[in-house]
């Protein structure tokens, strides 16, 4: 196995394109497993870990720059008044060790549907930024997931950040799994209120071949939000409402039996993680006053 060890982006992007057929690894945490259960043995590892600038995060303009090197501790740690979906999401990635290890960028890499980054990603309309020496092209999120375990990429582009707008409302998150911690989702839920432009996000893990959107549920949410006047009063959500948002939530996933968990139960829990996060997420709205 080749290990090729570039100290630059424009190395990096290069040796991609010589070497398509290079995985890139970044914390490892999902690589190396696989490589020491012998579940893939790559001809090349293209190790990013030299790259300073994939470790890097900006904000200009109501957006987050974030580089896809940066940890979940330093999105828990540095961003979590900025990005507070993908914070809680953050905090509920493996043990200290491995969110110290690992990567949004390589969460993404990987594609896992059960992985913890998604939901957050697509409840916040993020971008995908990727580059090649063809050049850079951004991917939205709900784009990326082209199935289990794939992606858009194209074979000689790497991830260089994700472009993630800055929260203008309160973000929920919620995972259920087999044990309270160090737990692959069985699944995974995500809600973004944007109070500026008063509209709804969200994002779906672990319940579909890809982490989805509920858009009927956005729609619906949004539409019942409007015609209340509910931005405006702020007034305790209608149970009817909430009820509702849970249903269409649930009839967005498509999940299957496996050994974490069956399809009916997923179904089950993402509507009440549903319920659960938008209650939380309107109670803080209410808190916010103004």
């Amino acid at each position: 196995m080749e290990f090729l060890q570039p100290t630059s982006w424009g190395e990096a992007l290069a040796a991609k394109a010589e070497r398509p057929d290079a995985v890139p690894i970044a914390g490892g945490t999902d690589v190396m497993v696989e490589i020491n259960f012998d579940a893939r043995r790559p001809a090349a590892l293209l190790d990013l870990t030299r790259v300073a600038d994939l470790a890097q995060w900006s904000a200009e303009g109501g957006m987050v720059r974030l580089g896809a090197g940066v940890s979940y501790t330093r999105v828990i740690d540095e961003l979590g008044d900025r990005l507070p979906g993908l914070a809680m999401a953050a905090r509920t990635v493996g043990s200290p060790q491995i969110r110290n290890r690992g990567t949004v960028g390589g969460n993404l890499g990987a594609a896992s549907p059960a992985g913890d980054s998604h939901p957050p990603l697509l409840a916040a309309g993020a971008e995908i930024e990727v580059a090649s020496v063809r050049g850079v092209r951004t991917i939205p999120a709900g784009d990326f997931y082209t199935g289990v375990k794939r992606h858009a990429l194209a074979d000689d582009e790497l991830i260089a950040a994700i472009l993630i707008p800055q929260a203008a409302g309160p973000q929920q998150f919620s995972k259920i799994g087999t044990r309270n911690a160090m737990v692959i989702a069985v699944a995974s839920f995500c809600v973004s209120l944007n109070a500026a432009d008063r509209t709804v996000g969200t994002g779906i893990g672990s319940a579909a071949p890809t982490p989805r959107r509920a858009l009927d549920a956005e729609l619906f949410l949004t539409g019942a939000l409007a015609e209340e006047g509910l931005w405006e009063s702020r007034a305790d959500l209608p149970g009817a409402v909430v009820s509702e948002f849970g249903e269409r939530v649930r009839a967005a996933a498509s999940p299957v039996d496996d050994v974490r968990g069956t399809a009916a139960y997923r179904l089950h829990g993402l509507a009440v993680m549903a319920r659960r996060t938008l209650t939380w997420a309107w109670n803080a709205y209410q808190a916010q006053g103004g």
